[in-house]
C-alpha cells in the first residue's frame, strides 16, 4: 500500500530510527524492494527517479513502481530521488508519486531556494511530502567512483535553518563527509556538523550515500536527526555479483531468467538487512 505522508518519516527521527530509500532501475529491483519491505514489515521507500529514468523510460517505470506499492501489503512510498526538472517533478506528482527530491545543490544557493520553493508548492499542493538538499556530495549516483568529499561542499548548519524556513520542505539531504557509491577508505562523517544541524533545522535529515558507511558512523547519524538513508551502491553490487556467479550455469542454456532472478534475490537480501539495521537504530 501507498505510504502518504511525513508521519512515519517522522516517527523514525524520534525514534532514532530511519527510513531506507532504496533506488530501483528495473522490474527485478523493483520486486525485489517490495519482497524486503513485506518481509521486514517497516515502511520503506521505493525510489524510481531521474537517472534510473534514463534507463527504462519515465513512464514505464512510474507505473511499474507504483502498481507494485500499491499492491505490496508493505507501506511503500514511492519517491522520485534527485530530480533537477520542474517538469518532471510535475509528473511524478500527477502519477501519484507519495513524495519528491529536488536537487538544487548544483545551483547558486538563491537559485537553489527559489527552485525548492516552487517544487515544494508543487509537492503540497499534489498532498506529498518534499526532500530537498543543501551542500554538495560527490560521486555518481548510478557508478561507483571511489569519490572524495571537499569539505567546502559541506552544509553550513546557519544556512541551513534559513534554506529550510525559506523553501518549506520536509526533508534535508545534507552534506558531512558523505559521497555517492563506495569508496577506497571508509568514510567518515562529520558528526559534529551534523549534530549542529539537527540542532538548527526544524525537519528529518537524510543521508544519501551510506553505502558501506561503518556502522558506527551510521549509528552516529541515525543519533543525530537523520531519519531517512538512501541506498544505491550496495544493491547494485549484490546484484552484479549474484549475476556473475550465476552466469557459468546461464551461458549454456542462454537461461536468462536465471540471471534475473539471481539479481533479485540478492537484492532482496540486501535490502532486507540494511532495512532491519535502519529500523534496530541508535536506541
Amino acid at each position: 500500500m501507498l505510504l502518504r505522508g511525513t508521519g512515519a518519516l517522522r516517527a523514525a527521527a524520534e525514534a532514532g530510527t530511519a527510513i531506507p530509500g532504496f533506488v530501483a532501475y528495473n522490474l527485478e529491483t523493483v520486486q525485489a524492494v517490495v519482497a524486503a519491505a513485506e518481509t521486514a514489515g517497516t515502511p520503506v521507500l521505493l525510489q524510481a527517479g531521474s537517472s534510473a529514468f534514463k534507463h527504462a523510460g519515465r513512464d514505464a517505470l512510474m507505473s511499474l513502481a507504483l502498481g507494485a506499492a500499491r499492491r505490496s501489503t508493505a507501506d511503500l512510498g514511492v519517491h522520485l530521488d534527485h530530480s533537477r526538472d520542474l517538469a518532471e517533478i510535475t509528473a511524478c506528482l500527477e502519477a501519484g508519486y507519495t513524495s519528491v527530491m529536488v536537487d538544487g545543490s548544483h545551483l547558486p544557493y538563491e537559485e537553489n531556494v527559489a527552485l525548492t520553493r516552487e517544487a515544494a508548492r508543487r509537492a503540497h499542493d499534489a498532498g506529498a511530502w518534499i526532500e530537498a538538499e543543501l551542500g554538495a556530495l560527490a560521486g555518481d549516483e548510478d557508478v561507483s567512483t571511489g569519490a572524495a568529499a571537499a569539505a567546502g561542499s559541506m552544509t553550513d548548519p546557519a544556512q541551513a535553518a534559513e534554506f529550510t524556513e525559506a523553501t518549506g520542505v520536509d526533508a534535508l539531504a545534507v552534506a558531512v563527509g558523505n559521497v555517492h557509491g563506495f569508496t577506497a577508505t571508509p568514510v567518515r562523517l562529520d558528526l559534529d556538523r551534523l549534530a549542529e544541524i539537527h540542532k538548527s533545522v526544524p525537519v528529518p535529515l537524510v543521508l544519501h550515500g551510506a553505502s558501506g558507511l561503518p556502522e558506527e558512523q551510521l549509528l552516529g547519524a541515525l543519533e543525530r536527526g537523520v531519519a531517512k538513508v538512501n541506498v544505491n551502491a550496495e544493491l547494485r553490487r549484490a546484484y552484479l555479483r549474484a549475476v556473475a556467479d550465476a552466469l557459468p550455469t546461464a551461458l549454456p542454456g542462454s537461461d536468462t531468467v536465471a540471471t534475473w532472478a539471481a539479481g533479485r534475490e540478492a537484492v532482496t537480501a540486501a535490502a532486507l538487512d540494511i532495512t532491519r539495521r535502519l529500523s534496530r537504530g541508535a536506541r
